[in-house]
């Protein structure tokens, strides 16, 4: 009456249209793209990006493309900022190095460093730097480091751009006090 055999049923997936399949490529390429022109736009009208060329120019630096409307000025010479890479607009400029020298350390640098690209395109350019440096004070302050409780590079993830979190223990306000003299008082 009842079988007790099993049928095996197989199932062929179907095959994807080859041109929609495509035109989703093609699409999420563009609006790739489209992100990076309008980051390269944003930086170039607000000045962050000259000012950039202007620093590789001045440092010496060796400029190539480094995708993304990112420009890579490598070896750059001037003796300030003492950073693996840092950021001027759309500007990536590599302290006495290259970007291959820095990714054997730090795969990820450029990822950081692109973020940061996005934040002066967010903060209307220049405003960026008197920024940044109150981010890194606060940070110092907070920390004892200038980038670990720096809002702008906890945003780009400290760890690919190289940095080592560091605990909140209030560390540069503790050296700041003992620099002035100040002691706390335990009141009892």
């Amino acid at each position: 009456m009842f079988s007790t055999r099993t049928r095996r049923v197989q199932t062929i997936p179907r095959a994807a249209k080859p041109e929609k399949r495509h035109n989703e490529v093609m699409s999420s390429t563009f609006s790739l793209q489209l992100s990076h022109v309008l980051r390269t736009v944003l930086n170039a009208a607000n000045l962050s990006t000259v000012l950039g060329l202007l620093l590789a120019v001045a440092g010496r630096s060796h400029l190539r493309g480094g995708g993304n409307g990112l420009v890579l000025a490598e070896h750059y010479l001037l003796p300030l900022p003492q950073r693996g890479a840092f950021t001027v607009g759309n500007v990536v400029l590599f302290p006495g190095g290259t970007l291959d020298e820095l990714q054997q350390r730090y795969p990820e640098v450029l990822t950081h460093e692109a973020a940061h690209a996005w934040q002066y395109a967010a903060c209307l350019g220049l405003p960026f730097l008197p920024l940044y440096a109150l981010a890194s004070g606060w940070s110092w302050l907070r920390t004892g480091d200038p980038a670990s409780a720096n809002v702008f590079e906890r945003a780009a993830n400290l760890t690919r751009g190289g940095y080592v979190e560091h605990p909140r223990t209030n560390a540069g306000f503790a050296q700041a006090a003992a620099a002035l003299g100040l002691r706390r008082t335990n009141r009892g």
